[in-house]
């Protein structure tokens, strides 16, 4: 499946953050609890340069609780990185990132110079939902397309702390085609960049191994087959997804399941693990090394060519 989303304003928000970064205490990063891994940036920890950050989890209230307490203690294991998991819509809880910023940055009562801190996320991750609930008003524009949020603003909480808010940015190409996939699934890429019945299909066939009986149950299912195909056309069959003529309608079938799973209908559901993410990393990098063997094998066969190539004879002058 090719997704194509890295559109021009993601590259310019990417140099914005780079330069104002000299000037920013902490950074946030805002990610899909549902899926950590594929939800962080690279990019960020390029950026940041050596700043503390702050990883929330977002979502809490969608995400299976066993896996997000993991990712957590994952994170925390990461060099200057503390994280946290929350809802962004509530407001309590949304404090409790304030106390955090403030006990890292070790700001005391009395001072009167306010903790700079750059709000990261890649789209559709609830950073502008986040920012509205930690100013307790709205701010900053929120929606289900991703990348809402176009141009950086500033944003004082009145309460020490001022934030930045920085354009959702994605990275330039995806190493590890397993997160192309997730983020489609949970909506951090436009629905026009991507097939429903694909991206369902990927999605149910991981669920049926990772949460069975959650499927089962949401869409009355006895048994469960094994491709996310078979699993995609039953789901229609019982949804009445079929066209005239008796055709299966796929591609409304994923949009149902798509829907469920990012209303948590389907249930509590995480769609990665630390543990898989080790093993998803490593083949990564297995395939950038064969890719680049491979460009430099050809290199060398097209710089041989041209050393052996007979040069052309002159035509003699008139």
């Amino acid at each position: 499946m090719a997704i194509n989303w890295f559109p021009g304003h993601m590259n310019r928000a990417r140099n914005q953050i780079e330069e104002a970064m000299p000037d920013i205490d902490l950074v946030v990063e805002v990610l899909d609890s549902r899926l950590p891994y594929s939800s962080t940036n690279p990019l960020v920890d390029e950026l940041r340069v050596g700043k503390p950050c702050i990883k929330v989890l977002n979502k809490a209230d969608l995400s299976d609780p066993k896996i997000t307490k993991l990712w957590i203690e994952h994170f925390e294991k990461q060099d200057n990185t503390h994280a946290l998991a929350l809802v962004a819509e509530d407001h309590k809880q949304s404090q409790k990132l304030i106390q955090l910023i403030k006990n890292i940055v070790n700001q005391s009562e009395d001072k009167k110079t306010n903790i700079r801190v750059m709000i990261m996320g890649i789209p559709n991750v609830g950073k502008s939902t986040l920012i509205n609930s930690l100013a307790g008003r709205y701010i900053a524009n929120t929606g289900d397309e991703p990348a809402v949020t176009k141009r950086q603003q500033m944003i004082d909480l009145k309460n020490g702390v001022v934030l930045s808010d920085t354009p959702g940015i994605l990275w330039p190409k995806f190493e590890n085609f397993h997160s192309g996939y997730r983020l489609a699934t949970s909506g951090a890429i436009k629905n026009t960049a991507m097939e429903y019945e694909d991206v369902a299909m990927y999605a149910l066939e991981y669920l049926s191994k990772a949460y069975p009986e959650a499927l089962m149950t949401r869409y009355k299912l006895e048994v469960l087959p094994e491709s996310g195909e078979s699993l995609l056309d039953m789901v229609a069959r019982k949804r009445g997804c079929i066209r005239s003529g008796g055709k299966v309608d796929l591609h409304k079938a994923g949009e149902i399941v798509l829907h469920d799973f990012r209303s948590g209908k389907i249930g509590l559901l995480s769609l990665e693990t630390p543990e898989m993410m080790v093993a998803e990393e490593i083949i990564a990098e297995e395939l950038i090394l064969a890719k680049e063997l491979a460009k430099a094998e050809r290199k060398r066969l097209a710089l041989k060519g041209k050393r052996f190539q007979t040069p052309k004879k002159e035509r003699p002058a008139k």
